[in-house]
């Protein structure tokens, strides 16, 4: 999940949809859970959701960016921020992992709180709902699983390109197609031996925030995070 500064509040706002073109600029239009790319139906995400906090409901503080699918599993979940992971205040590409088949899992090596939180996470927007898992079947609306291992297969095939043919124009490439689909993650950690490509992506992709990787694109924990 990709670590996100959406910055200080441009203004103060009477209807939380008038934040929605600040936060696109500032943090890209990708999902801020499940990070693919969505040019329609992206929608501002309260942290907190609007019913059982109706005050944070225009706080700009309170604002991501979410797809429908991780927003209508999210729904109006009554939580305590201090029980999950959040892109915006923990460098949450420390905490999840990514394989092939699509799957997100906690990463391995965490300390046994952090990876409740994360396991939290997963289930709250819904990224553990895969065909086969028991109890937690997506729905036919919900390729969110599907999506993240074309993603890999893509990048994958990225990378295999870059091995081929180690230019300048191909690299750029890469970073092309990663904006286009999307999954941040993904590609990070496809590209987890090469700190150039890593440079370019967290560039590329608005909001990604520096904080969080060292002078070789390593990852830092985030100032004043858990992780």
């Amino acid at each position: 999940m990709r670590p996100v500064e959406r910055g200080d509040a441009p203004q103060v706002f009477t209807s939380y949809r008038d934040a929605y073109p600040y936060l696109v600029e500032r943090m890209g239009d990708y999902c801020s859970y499940c990070e693919r790319q969505i040019e329609t139906h992206l929608a501002v995400e309260h942290v907190q959701a609007k019913s059982p906090v109706p005050a944070l409901e225009n706080e700009w503080s309170n604002f991501l960016l979410g797809c429908v699918n991780c927003n209508s599993s999210k729904g109006d979940t009554p939580i305590a921020l201090v029980d999950y992971l959040w892109p915006d205040s923990e460098n949450t590409l420390s905490a999840f992992s990514y394989s092939m088949g699509g799957l997100v899992d906690p990463q391995i090596g965490l300390n046994p709180l952090l990876s409740a939180k994360a396991l939290a996470t997963i289930k709250l927007v819904g990224l553990d709902k895969y065909p086969g898992n028991p109890g937690r079947e997506p729905t036919a609306a919900d390729l969110r699983w599907q999506r993240r291992r074309e993603a890999w297969q893509q990048a994958e095939y990225c990378r295999r390109l870059v091995e081929e043919n180690d230019c300048e124009q191909v690299r750029s490439l890469v970073v092309q197609v990663a904006k286009g689909r999307g999954m941040y993650s993904i590609f990070w950690n496809v590209f987890k031996d090469d700190p150039d490509i890593k440079k370019r992506l967290r560039e590329a992709f608005s909001g990604t925030s520096p904080a969080c990787f060292d002078a070789d694109e390593g990852l830092l924990p985030r100032p004043g995070g858990q992780i």
